[in-house]
């Protein structure tokens, strides 16, 4: 890693703002004060932000410092998706279906993050149209508008016209997260006794079996009930109507 930040006696300002080794302001302090501070307590004095007015200085391992941030470029670049370059060949005469095929095809390749590449290949008299093959890359790069940008536009290079797709900076980031969750080491799955219910789970179910079946019997009471009310409610009325009959004959 480049030395990117100057430190001790490499710093330029004449004043800083200084943070100690434990993250605490200081406040602004000469160049060769905060130098003499940083050999008192054996540390280095950094320029973290030269941009700042005045600059942010730190007071810390340097070599610790730098292995860090080393380690931190080396994991980022693990991570990051590193984008080839994909070659289809198209010929004059491919007729429309096969151009959507390859078409696709490209598609794939660009939500990976890779770039594509036509490459249209005239032969003896087809080297007379080549607004044919423009047409055609033109058509392609409208197919595929919607996940690439044009890095190069089509240009001829001999008997081959050739046009350069790349992913949009949309579909190239989803892409590096979608790398970086499939290099990660997936979760143990849960085991087969987790999925078995608790014994605290078995009180509520012969709870609520009860409660079922003290509605069940809620429910015949209440239809015996009735039934029998309404037996009496019938005998009363017939028996009222044999003794007004008897009057009548009376």
């Amino acid at each position: 890693m480049r030395d990117r930040f100057r430190i001790n006696n490499r710093i330029r300002a004449r004043e800083v703002r200084l943070i100690d080794e434990n993250g605490t302001q200081v406040g602004i302090v000469s160049v060769r004060e905060a130098v003499g501070l940083a050999e008192e307590r054996g540390l280095d004095l950094v320029e973290v932000a030269p941009n700042a007015v005045p600059p942010v200085c730190r007071l810390l391992d340097y070599g610790k410092f730098r292995y860090e941030q080393s380690k931190k470029e080396r994991e980022a670049r693990k991570n990051q998706k590193q984008a080839e370059l994909k070659q289809i060949r198209l010929m004059p005469k491919t007729d429309d279906h096969d151009l959507e095929v390859k078409a696709n095809q490209a598609r794939r390749f660009l939500l990976t993050g890779d770039k594509v590449k036509f490459n249209v290949r005239f032969r003896g008299r087809e080297m007379a149209h080549p607004d044919i093959g423009r047409k055609m890359l033109e058509q392609i790069a409208e197919q595929l508008r919607d996940i690439s940008v044009i890095e190069q536009k089509p240009l001829m290079e001999g008997r081959v016209l050739s046009l350069l797709l790349a992913p949009t900076a949309k579909v190239l980031k989803a892409a590096q997260l979608a790398q970086k969750a499939h290099s990660q080491p997936a979760k143990p799955a849960k085991s087969a006794a987790a999925s078995v219910a608790t014994p605290s789970d078995t009180p509520l179910d012969e709870d609520e079996e009860l409660d079922d079946d003290e509605l069940d019997d809620e429910e015949f009471d209440d239809d015996e009930l009735d039934d029998e009310e309404l037996d009496d409610e019938e005998f009363d009325d017939d028996e009222l109507d044999d003794d007004e009959l008897d009057d009548e004959k009376k």
